[in-house]
């Protein structure tokens, strides 16, 4: 079965900041390449991972203003670990960590305010 979502793209103004930004909070090693019309920094592509994985990248443009989808990404150890690191990143933390049946997660913005979520998963 194919996975409901298989993309993903979070508009951003300045793609080396946000990238760093995106690296700096989740410990990804993301790089800027030339996808068609865009040079997009990629979370993972297609064939570097599960074929049912959901593939993202970052790419230059206009974010949604205080509206759009939110994406929720696991984080590599706690939600406050992760939280720490978008706040020194230059990102903002938006409430509490909120206990969900599959694990806990908390809402913050991106450079551009773009609306992201940090979860720690049950295998935490």
């Amino acid at each position: 079965m194919q996975p409901i979502v298989v993309w993903t793209e979070i508009p951003v103004t300045d793609l080396q900041k946000s990238t760093d930004f995106y690296g700096k909070v989740f410990g990804w090693n993301m790089q800027i390449t030339n996808m068609g019309p865009n040079e997009v920094a990629t979370f993972n592509a297609l064939t570097d991972a599960d074929p049912n994985s959901v593939a993202r990248h970052l790419y230059p443009g206009t974010p949604a203003a205080r509206s759009g989808s939110t994406i929720h990404t696991a984080v590599p150890e706690t939600v406050e670990d992760a939280a720490k690191r978008c706040v020194a990143a230059g990102g903002q933390v938006m409430g509490p960590v909120i206990d969900i049946l599959q694990g806990r997660f908390q809402y913050a913005t991106d450079l551009d305010g773009n609306s992201i979520a940090l979860i720690e998963t049950q295998a935490h």
